[in-house]
């Protein structure tokens, strides 16, 4: 009793970390918008992940868990890096140029396709119920694109792209030997945001430009909400079941909804509500199927168990 008492316990404190940690990174998404739209979107994400780098380093320093060592660049952990600069590349460029409503809907889509890589790259079994539930969350997907009508959005692809990038970086994160600690691997992901953002701007033939005061602080709520988000998300991954807390992940669309009419007057349509509606409830589905067949997994161990050991 006791036991489930902590567990219940633990779980909600972890989906409340995970439901501030979502608003927190809306919070982000709107002042990053903000500023990538006043400057060129690879100044803003070499700055930030120039400021970023410095706050975990030295969190990470204070802990004993070495930045400057050749595990960072080598296997998982460099593939982790690299898929965090690329992600970012094009999620900021996106962030800029389409509504955030829509961007956030279509970020909603890395549940599952991180559930499909894990099929294709690292062998997990997935059923025929899951597939599906990632075919219906693709057809989402296309429902908000709206490919081929006057209302498709051409810049939603890198949102689209982002979120594959987003899977390899979730993926290797699996792969990642245990010893290596969480404030290292965050450490390496915004180090790897600053030649990222250079190469943007070079790949946009533009130089750095004076920030102006307000610009400044667009950057600086940004940064600090990232940290804090980064920090809940962690955090609540720790304390809860994953499984339990995961879905929790979906609120983010409904505060960045929220944030997108307060700060840019956005009013999401009829075609982006049915499609971010497909892709929440298949990445609801196949949660909720992983945890049904992860509880039928240990009940069948706990019965094996049970059969082998000894009476007392």
């Amino acid at each position: 009793m006791t036991s489930q008492s902590s567990e219940d316990t633990d779980n909600t404190r972890a989906s409340l970390l995970m439901l501030g940690s979502m608003a927190a990174f809306a919070f982000e998404d709107v002042f990053l918008k903000r500023a990538a739209t006043a400057l060129h979107p690879g100044q803003v994400m070499a700055m930030v992940g120039l400021a970023g780098a410095l706050c975990f380093w030295a969190v990470a320093h204070a802990q004993g868990q070495p930045i400057l060592t050749r595990r960072a660049l080598t296997g998982a952990a460099l593939v982790r890096s690299l898929s965090e600069a690329g992600a970012s590349m094009l999620y900021i460029t996106a962030l800029s140029l389409i509504p955030l409503s829509v961007n956030a809907a279509l970020l909603q889509a890395s549940p599952l396709v991180v559930t499909m890589g894990a099929a294709l790259f690292l062998r997990e079994p997935v059923g025929w119920r899951r597939w599906s539930a990632i075919l219906i969350g693709f057809v989402g997907v296309l429902i908000i694109l709206r490919p081929g009508t006057e209302g498709f959005e051409v810049a939603g692809l890198l949102t689209v792209a982002c979120v594959f990038i987003l899977a390899a970086r979730d993926l290797s994160t699996r792969m990642m030997p245990s010893d290596i600690g969480t404030f290292q691997l965050t450490t390496w992901a915004y180090l790897a945001l600053v030649p990222a953002g250079l190469l943007l701007m070079g790949l946009g033939q533009t130089a750095p430009v004076p920030i102006a005061p307000g610009q400044w602080a667009d950057m600086f709520i940004a940064l600090v909400t990232g940290l804090v988000g980064y920090w809940a998300v962690t955090a609540a991954m720790r304390v809860g079941e994953v499984s339990f807390v995961a879905p929790f992940r979906y609120s983010r669309l409904v505060f960045s909804a929220l944030l997108a009419a307060l700060f840019f007057g956005e009013r999401p349509d009829i075609w982006m509500l049915a499609g971010a509606t497909l892709i929440i409830g298949s990445g609801l589905y196949t949660f909720a199927r992983e945890r049904h067949l992860r509880q039928q997994r240990n009940r069948r161990l706990r019965s094996a168990l049970s059969k082998h050991t000894p009476p007392r």
